[in-house]
């Protein structure tokens, strides 16, 4: 009514006045009334905007890829963007011109710019391998002040979400990587052989060494069993050296007291001879029956009935009968048995 209108912006929309080409008043949140005819109204968005995007570069290998990903950001400079693109309002609440939609597209177009710069210097290998630093260099040079920043905008947020090679490209990749997995899988499994064949031959060279160390123990047992039983024998000799010593000295002394007995009787002899000799010169000449009748004097009773007996067998042809009494034969036989038993 009479061109006054109300307006009111939420917190997160920065909103600027002009009147008469001048803008007399600006803010977030803010809400007034204004005249219509000479008023214009700016509003700018400042909450974050995810933008996907997906196109296809060329690596410096000449190989066709496709990135995806997302670019978030959001207007730092309300003003800068205002005055490169136009975000006036109708009275109706809608914008003039389309500029609004245009933003997340440079966006976009920016980041494409970025990726396609740095994919002319890197092969497809490198950057298969190296997401991480991609998406480091392109964020560093969207925030360059000649990239988002103369928008008036400034990045929150970017993430590659996928680097894909046609399917022909990425089959020999996968060709490739899969051969690489199988060489590896097969050097893993001869490395493991080959250990377990140090380690099987490790054990037999412990088995080795220790039925050696048994072996060199069980010798030196032999050895010490065989000293011992030289000592034993060298024990045993001295022993028997020492008793054959004993002997012979025995021997020795025995021989010297056999020697000395023969000395002894064959003095005894000579003695006796002499004696004898020097009897039968002295009686050389005497009548045998004068030397009976001495010795008849001198003899055992035995004695005397043997000779008597003998004269008896002298003079058998001349002695008709002879009687002898048992008591006679008794008493002989206990005369000659007492000096057998003593």
């Amino acid at each position: 009514m009479f061109g006054i209108r109300y307006v009111k912006a939420n917190p997160s929309t920065y909103l600027i006045q002009y009147r008469n080409g001048r803008a007399v008043r600006e803010g977030t949140g803010l809400s007034f009334y204004y005249f219509a005819p000479n008023t214009s109204l700016v509003s700018i968005p400042l909450e974050s905007v995810d933008v996907p995007f997906a196109f296809h570069e060329v690596t410096s290998d000449f190989q066709e890829v496709t990135v995806q990903g997302q670019v978030t950001y959001r207007v730092a400079d309300p003003k800068a963007l205002a005055e490169l693109m136009n975000f006036t309002l109708h009275p109706n609440g809608e914008y003039a011109t389309e500029d609004p939609v245009k933003v997340p597209q440079r966006v976009v177009n920016a980041v494409q710019v970025q990726v396609r710069s740095l994919l002319q210097g890197r092969s497809l290998e490198t950057l298969l391998r190296g997401g991480d630093e991609l998406v480091q260099a392109v964020a560093e040079r969207l925030r360059q002040p000649q990239a988002l920043p103369s928008l008036g905008l400034s990045l929150v947020n970017l993430a590659i979400l996928a680097v894909k090679p046609n399917p022909e490209t990425a089959r020999a990749l996968e060709a490739k990587v899969r051969e690489q997995i199988l060489k590896e899988a097969d050097d893993a499994l001869y490395a493991r052989r080959n250990a377990a064949i140090e380690q099987e031959r490790a054990i037999k060279e412990n088995e080795l060494n220790t039925e050696i160390a048994v072996e060199a123990k069980k010798r030196q047992i032999r050895e010490a069993q065989m000293d011992a039983e030289r000592s034993v024998l060298e024990k045993r000799q001295q022993i028997q050296d020492q008793e054959m010593a004993g002997k012979i000295a025995l021997e020795e002394k025995n021989k010297d007291l056999t020697a000395r007995r023969s000395e002894n009787a064959r003095t005894e002899a000579e003695t006796r001879a002499y004696g004898v000799s020097t009897l039968v010169k002295a009686v050389e000449h005497v009548d045998p029956k004068v030397l009976q009748a001495l010795t008849v004097g001198q003899a055992d009773p035995s004695a005397l009935i043997a000779l008597a007996f003998q004269g008896l067998a002298e003079n058998a042809n001349r002695i008709g009968e002879l009687n002898i009494s048992p008591d006679l034969l008794q008493q002989l036989t206990r005369k000659s048995a007492a000096p057998a038993r003593s």
